[in-house]
């Protein structure tokens, strides 16, 4: 009897692919569990939220982060593989950043972690671009006409990260009280 892999859930089918790759000796287990736990624990979207609290914070970093992002995220101890060139995307009241990868999904892992499933979707790659308001409003996201959106395609020589505006009734919070408001999704420019 065949069983056809489709009917599998995604955690039996990598179960049984970890355990096939480690059978023939081309996968360490605990080199997997090191780096799965490193992208659990130790990267993602709380470490972009840190640097997004620190520029609405800093005056002086926002400008460097808006420079380089690369290099000012670095600064605050962010780096790693996806993470060689970022720049960084202000919005502003007339202007929203969205970022995808038509390609594939190219995301920047030190500051954002791992990319959600919808950012790896084909159809949220391609419809994005074409169709930029009607995707963000149907995820919830409505923005008024006369604020512009741009998109931004990720590539394997850069990443983009979305510097968010900061919440209004934010103004007397501290750095430590304003990471709590970022998401991955304002990041990514899907939310505000």
């Amino acid at each position: 009897m065949t069983i056809n892999p489709d009917r599998l859930s995604p955690a039996l089918r990598t179960e049984a692919l970890e355990q096939i790759l480690t059978e023939r000796g081309l996968v360490d287990p605990a080199v997997m569990d090191k780096f799965i736990s490193t992208y659990e624990n130790d990267v993602g979207p709380l470490n972009g939220a840190k640097v997004v609290a620190k520029a609405w914070t800093d005056p002086e970093y926002r400008a460097r982060l808006l420079a380089e992002g690369t290099s000012a995220i670095k600064e605050l101890g962010f780096a790693g593989p996806q993470g060689e060139h970022i720049v960084v995307l202000e919005n502003t009241p007339s202007l929203h950043h969205v970022v995808t990868c038509t390609l594939c999904s190219c995301y920047p892992w030190p500051v954002l972690g791992l990319p959600p499933g919808w950012y790896k979707d084909p159809a949220y790659r391609a419809r994005i671009v074409r169709e930029p308001r009607t995707v963000l409003a149907e995820m919830g996201l409505t923005l008024a006409d006369d604020v512009e959106v741009k998109v931004w395609d990720s590539s394997s020589e850069v990443r983009y990260l979305v510097l968010p505006l900061r919440p209004a009734g934010t103004e007397d919070a501290s750095e430590e009280e304003l990471v709590g408001h970022v998401t991955r999704d304002m990041m990514v420019g899907v939310a505000r």
